[in-house]
């Protein structure tokens, strides 16, 4: 008898995560029915990665409105889900990461009865209020959780120190690695009509920019842009491309303050597939996203966190990633540094990727499915050497 799995997402990084596991269990319809779950969240940027991996949502709840806040998503998503939950039987929920979608999707299961599954588990900084919500969110999502996918053994240790039970706990790696790598061999095949993004590099270095953290709201976005806005007038080596959230938090300070800037070309937001080319072709990523110290990590590029804390401390262990918080000389001083010295360079670009080998869906659909099964029909899976190799 197939099991019914709804997979919620709201978000493009969940998009990009959810997809390769999307198509695994699509890959196996002898076992899984699998239904996909819009909450539209963050509507336009979402539908640009369904697209690329050619998903269609079975349902669309188009929560976003302009102006909403977190308690607006967060009641709009469990309001919607609740009348769906109602109509259709589900065996397993399917959520990703940190999100105020994830954290409602789960907690309206919980009331629900219906199991959950957590991709992207046990990740923390340990700090409530960094990065604002996340932290929280994937803090609540755990109790809820039957089956737990950390990323790495670090996010396993945190679920282990939070009282999960260690036999709901697979490593899995994380599934974004999973979507790079398809997305690049896509780029590299050279069959994709990738847009113009209106500069030229002419030999400059290519310091590619992101940031939209809801803690950096305010004076902290207003001092990353000051450093941003310093590097680009002090250097006519490089140039800076900065792919803008449409949030008006974010679009409003970034275009007042550098929006004039010959070296510095202000970007819409991109589809995946256009981003990933761009990342590869960056010299240095100076971000405040948490999925980008993943594709940095994996791409070998040096990334600089403008973030106090990380839930990404592979990344820095490794040595890939540094944080560098908001201060404007703190961000100025770093990139000048790899610029300028080539040995520190080095020492970040092209460390070995902790974040794993691009199966991450593979070891998720095998788990379940074994899950699923009766005891006397399942296969003798040796989990833990996928857990291994997850990580090594």
């Amino acid at each position: 008898m197939l099991k019914t799995i709804l997979v919620v997402l709201g978000t493009r990084p969940e998009a990009i995560k959810l997809a390769p596991v999307i198509r695994e269990l699509r890959n196996r319809p002898h076992v899984f029915r699998t239904l996909i779950c819009a909450t539209g969240q963050h509507r336009e940027m979402l539908a640009q990665v369904l697209d690329i991996f050619q998903i269609k949502p079975d349902f669309s709840l188009d929560v976003m409105k302009p102006g909403q806040s977190l308690t607006d998503i967060t009641t709009s998503v469990m309001r919607e889900l609740d009348k769906l939950f109602s109509k259709i039987s589900i065996d397993l929920l399917i959520v990703q990461g940190d999100t105020t979608t994830a954290f409602a999707a789960a907690l309206q299961a919980f009331y629900h009865r219906i199991p959950v599954a957590h991709v992207e588990a046990g990740l923390r900084t340990k700090d409530k209020y960094n990065p604002f919500p996340e932290e929280i969110n994937r803090r609540l999502v755990s109790p809820i959780t039957d089956f737990h996918f950390p990323p790495t053994e670090l996010a396993r240790a945190n679920l282990l120190a939070e009282g999960c039970d260690d036999s709901r706990i697979l490593v899995t790696g994380n599934t974004v690695i999973d979507s790079l790598m398809y997305v690049r061999s896509r780029i590299q095949a050279g069959n994709l009509q990738l847009p113009d993004l209106g500069f030229h590099l002419n030999g400059h270095k290519l310091v590619v920019v992101t940031a939209h953290r809801r803690e950096n709201f305010g004076g902290p976005l207003r001092q990353i842009c000051a450093a941003i806005r310093t590097l680009a007038i002090s250097r006519d080596d490089i140039h800076v491309a900065y792919p803008v959230h449409l949030n008006p938090n974010i679009s409003g300070p970034v275009k007042e303050m550098l929006g004039d800037l010959p070296n510095l070309s202000l970007l819409p937001p991109l589809d995946y597939l256009s981003f990933v080319s761009l990342m590869i072709r960056a010299d240095i990523l100076l971000t405040d996203s948490g999925g980008i110290q993943e594709e940095g990590s994996a791409l070998g590029k040096p990334v600089l966190v403008m973030r106090e804390t990380s839930e990404r401390g592979e990344a820095i262990a490794a040595g890939g990633a540094r944080l560098v918080g908001t201060d404007v000389s703190r961000i100025r001083d770093a990139v000048d540094e790899l610029l300028d010295d080539r040995v520190a360079y080095h020492s970040m670009a092209n460390r070995p990727c902790p974040f794993g080998d691009g199966s991450a869906a593979i070891r998720i659909a095998d788990y379940l499915e074994d899950s699923f099964m009766p005891p006397d029909m399942r296969p003798r899976v040796d989990f833990s050497q996928a857990t291994h190799a997850a990580i090594s």
